[in-house]
């Protein structure tokens, strides 16, 4: 995982600062891209798909008793939300959530429709960037409207699962097909987690080998990363358990299995980011257990030259004296005998240092 650019956005302050409740403004990441509407109607033998659309060609949606999924990429243009909104009778404050992208994940029941609000984690095919968008889902009876910042998602096998009648997608509900594209969301969390596990393992191995500061600034980029993954799932888990435990009646029974399925594996995900951070803290814990004994080898040959030093010094302070008679001043052989007691109190203490197993 190499980064999640979208970190701050966590902490940044809305467009909207200072403007009224229900006031539909754009809060996100400005981009040139357009927004684009495409829709999948289908039943157990129909299927129609349709892409950059006009909106009113999903007004038919309201009287259809197929499955509708219509889905919104781009939401710089506040103006196609705020009419998507007018043709499906949406809240404003609800409209107004789905351009704040900076939304906490939640769960809302309207009564006529579910509003769910969750974060969308995916690495893009040629990059190994994480990219993060605030993903909303509006259910109706017989629609589901997805919200997204910007074009490319994680539900490309929905697709391929509706356009080939693969599974029991095309004869469920519209309520199956919001947990289908729940379900690919989380299966993207777990994608994410098993390439951050092979990047711990591999900093870790690095870390024992040798240890860096690199890899130190490595591991606490992690750390940020797993936090923000942390403040994603652990909401989306309240969402997803407040799902479960709904009456509305836009939730049938049979789906009502599938999605206390997909609450496991939200608590799986968040067991997997806990462990994660215990590992990462065990690998900092390693550094630091690593750096202090190179700093205590580091001191202990200090120390041991230091005490080596120390007679040798006594010994040539004694004969740098200037006094005219010291015993050995004048004798022709001073100057090696010297060198002699020198070498050996050193050997002496070297050999006495290894047998005491201090180096």
């Amino acid at each position: 995982m190499e980064g999640i650019p979208n970190l701050k956005r966590l902490f940044t302050v809305s467009a909207k600062s200072g403007q009224p409740p229900g006031t539909i403004v754009y809060s996100g990441h400005r981009t040139a891209e357009p927004t684009r509407i495409s829709l999948f109607e289908y039943d157990t033998d129909q299927l129609s798909e349709k892409h950059d659309i006009q909106l009113e060609e999903c007004a038919g949606c309201l009287q259809s008793e197929a499955v509708s999924w219509i889905n919104v990429d781009g939401l710089n243009d506040a103006s196609s939300v705020e009419r998507i909104g007018e043709l499906f009778n949406i809240h404003p404050l609800v409209l107004e959530d789905v351009l704040h992208t900076t939304q906490r994940p939640k769960l809302e029941d309207n009564g006529t429709y579910l509003f769910l609000v969750v974060r969308m984690l995916y690495i893009p095919e040629g990059s190994k960037e994480v990219q993060s968008e605030q993903l909303s889902f509006i259910l109706t009876e017989n629609a589901l409207i997805t919200f997204q910042e910007c074009a490319g998602d994680v539900f490309e096998s929905v697709r391929e699962r509706i356009r080939n009648s693969h599974g029991r997608i095309r004869k469920m509900g519209v309520d199956y097909l919001l947990y289908a594209l729940m379900d690919a969301i989380v299966d993207g969390y777990f994608l994410i987690m098993e390439s951050t596990g092979e990047q711990i393992e591999a900093i870790e191995q690095s870390m024992m080998e040798d240890p860096s500061a690199v890899l130190l600034n490595q591991l606490y980029h992690m750390k940020r990363e797993l936090l923000y993954l942390r403040k994603s799932v652990w909401p989306l888990r309240e969402a997803i358990g407040a799902l479960e435990r709904g009456e509305s009646a836009l939730l049938t029974e049979k789906t009502s299995a599938y999605i206390r399925d997909l609450y496991d594996h939200t608590i799986q995900v968040i067991d997997t980011v806990e462990t994660f951070r215990d590992m990462l803290s065990g690998v900092q814990d390693l550094y630091l257990s690593s750096m202090g004994q190179k700093t205590n080898q580091v001191m202990q040959v200090l120390t041991i030259i230091a005490t080596i030093f120390i007679p040798l010094t006594f010994v040539a302070g004694i004969y740098g004296m200037n006094f005219d008679y010291i015993p050995e001043l004048h004798w022709k052989y001073s100057y090696f005998a010297f060198w002699g007691v020198i070498l050996l109190m050193t050997l002496g203490m070297v050999i006495y240092f290894r047998r005491q197993k201090w180096f």
